[in-house]
């Protein structure tokens, strides 16, 4: 009952986003797709950090990999245009996904902290490719892209891209949602909570975390073709530590474990970071702070604040149906 409540107030949620945002301001929906296409790089972090235990500072990586991939073919072969930009989806996730399955061979050997600092030397050697391949990423200055295409509809519009972006959103939250609730998922539970245990009940636990690994690699490629699209220029900044960092922060402030945290992290940082930052010069307290107040009192995220809030009433009741003497 309370997982079917929780579904319902999901689907609600993402009803109220659709009929409201076409009537917002063109920043205001500018402001949401950008929330969005992180949303979809830290649900696929969440599947690493908060289903499996396995912390990575590397997601950047895959967001890079589909976003060149996105902006080359676009630039140079005309992809992006009618048909093709769906092509462009299906290669950027196939690229995130091998590159994934590359990197796992290296980074699933380790655990802990040595994991987080593996992926975090293989998302800088990303880096260093599109710092220093000119020829192919136009180095520094990286690569502008055309405008979006039209294929009956127009992508330049930005209501329409949001209507797409909004899309892919929902198909990566439904896909995640029903992979960690099948067997599959489960098990990558059992393996976060207690690896040794696993693996003397039977399972491949390397297996398991390797194929996790390519998976979120395959949805950090689907947010990078978005956010080229979205963004109109690829440079190596979008691929420095700072998004993969970025993208840990928001798994860990919305509530990692739970899918939509990360995209309740996704939605704060991005606020606070794009609209608070035009209000304020001193926005990177605010959001420091945030960070700071979130890990101290509230460890499962803010996804957790109404948990917390019906506990706080249920002890208050308790203590006032006690009869004082």
């Amino acid at each position: 009952m309370k997982s079917r409540r929780n579904i319902l107030i999901v689907i609600a949620a993402l009803l109220a986003l659709a009929i409201i945002t076409p009537f917002s301001s063109s920043y205001v929906i500018t402001l949401i797709t950008h929330a969005l296409v992180f949303a979809i790089l830290a649900m696929s972090l969440d599947l690493l950090l908060g289903y499996t235990g396995l912390p990575s500072l590397g997601q950047a990586a895959y967001l890079g990999m589909g976003a060149y991939l996105t902006a080359i073919l676009a630039s140079n072969y005309g992809f992006g245009l009618g048909w093709s930009f769906w092509a462009v989806i299906l290669l950027g996730m196939l690229l995130g996904a091998a590159t994934a399955a590359f990197f796992g061979l290296f980074a699933i050997r380790a655990t802990g902290v040595y994991f987080l600092m593996i992926t975090l030397a293989l998302g800088m050697c990303v880096w260093g490719l599109a710092y220093r391949w000119n020829s192919l990423t136009g180095g520094d200055n990286g690569i502008n892209l055309p405008p979006r295409p039209e294929f009956g509809i127009s992508l330049a519009n930005d209501v329409t891209f949001f209507y797409v972006v909004f899309g892919f959103f929902v198909f990566t939250l439904a896909t995640l949602y029903v992979l960690v609730r099948s067997p599959f998922g489960r098990t990558l539970e059992g393996i976060r909570e207690r690896e040794l245990r696993m693996r003397i009940l039977g399972y491949n636990t390397w297996l398991h975390k390797y194929i996790a690994y390519i998976i979120a690699g395959a949805f950090g490629g689907l947010a990078g073709v978005l956010w080229a699209q979205m963004n109109g220029l690829v440079s190596p900044e979008d691929v420095i530590l700072t998004t993969s960092v970025d993208a840990l922060l928001m798994v860990v402030l919305g509530g990692p474990g739970t899918l939509v945290g990360g995209a309740i992290g996704a939605a704060v940082v991005t606020f606070l970071r794009d609209y608070l930052s035009t209000l304020v010069h001193w926005w990177q307290y605010v959001l420091g702070g945030v960070y700071v107040l979130t890990i101290l009192y509230l460890p499962g995220g803010l996804i957790g604040i109404p948990e917390r809030v019906r506990n706080w009433r249920v002890r208050r009741g308790r203590k006032a149906a006690v009869p004082s003497h």
